[in-house]
């Protein structure tokens, strides 16, 4: 699918696949903002928490000997939540950037999203620079790298940020906002969502890779990492890109 939006992201794999990582079982719990399917979302046929970064975990916790336990936690306080010892670390399709690793940890890099603007069906001709150049307003979930590439088309004094994506929608079909930003791992779920209403018409802005986050010095890094290296060398990474996405 060409206009796939994310992809694996091509990193060296270690040629041994030995592993040593053993966390002895341990029971991790995971902070995640589950309102991002296919990323991360409750079922609501079962109550479960579901999606790709559950399975990526499940699957690192399967070579390296851990448990997991996600814990729903909004996204404006996950990472406070995470530096307080709420959980042992964070899957909810984070963005790896500079400032950010000034105050946490991140594995590596498990797949790169690139952004999308999400707009109504009748503005879908729109183009980006149609946005810079007529004043058209962007909005996104405040505090994320989606926020940011929308400064980056309009302005900063055309984007309108809020708490939570589903807030950024409702003032898009309001017309308050002429698009949002959305990470494009989730684009589809959300045309799916909104079909007939909504549609995202622009795709592959900049690019993120996306990594778990954990605390300052969190001596379990290093076991994921091997586990990381262990899902991707055997194929089950590309696996579950293809059971989410359609494609390796």
């Amino acid at each position: 699918m060409k206009k796939l939006v994310i992809a694996l992201l091509l990193s060296a794999l270690a040629s041994n696949t030995t592993h040593a990582a053993d966390l002895g079982g341990k029971l991790l719990k995971v902070g995640s903002d589950t309102t991002s399917p296919p990323m991360e979302s409750v079922d609501p046929a079962t109550n479960q928490i579901v999606g790709f970064d559950v399975d990526v975990i499940n699957a690192i916790c399967a070579r390296i000997n851990c448990q997991t336990e996600f814990v729903t936690t909004g996204w404006d306080g996950i990472f406070a939540a995470l530096d307080q010892g709420n959980f042992d670390l964070v899957a909810s399709g984070v963005s790896i950037t500079d400032e950010r690793k000034k105050a946490m940890d991140f594995s590596e890099p498990y797949i790169v999203n690139s952004q999308a603007v999400l707009m109504r069906v009748a503005d879908q001709g729109l183009s980006i620079d149609e946005f810079k150049a007529k004043g058209k307003k962007l909005s996104a979930q405040a505090n994320t790298t989606d926020a940011q590439v929308a400064e980056g088309i309009v302005g900063k004094e055309n984007v309108i940020a809020y708490d939570s994506f589903s807030a950024s929608v409702i003032a898009l079909k309001n017309k308050d906002v002429d698009g949002v930003v959305i990470n494009g791992a989730n684009a589809a779920a959300y045309e799916r969502e909104f079909a007939g209403e909504l549609v995202v018409a622009i795709r592959d802005l900049e690019s993120d890779p996306l990594g778990l986050v954990f605390r300052k010095g969190d001596p379990n890094i290093a076991a994921f990492n091997e586990g990381l290296h262990a899902i991707k060398a055997d194929g089950t990474l590309d696996g579950l890109v293809g059971k989410y996405w359609g494609q390796k």
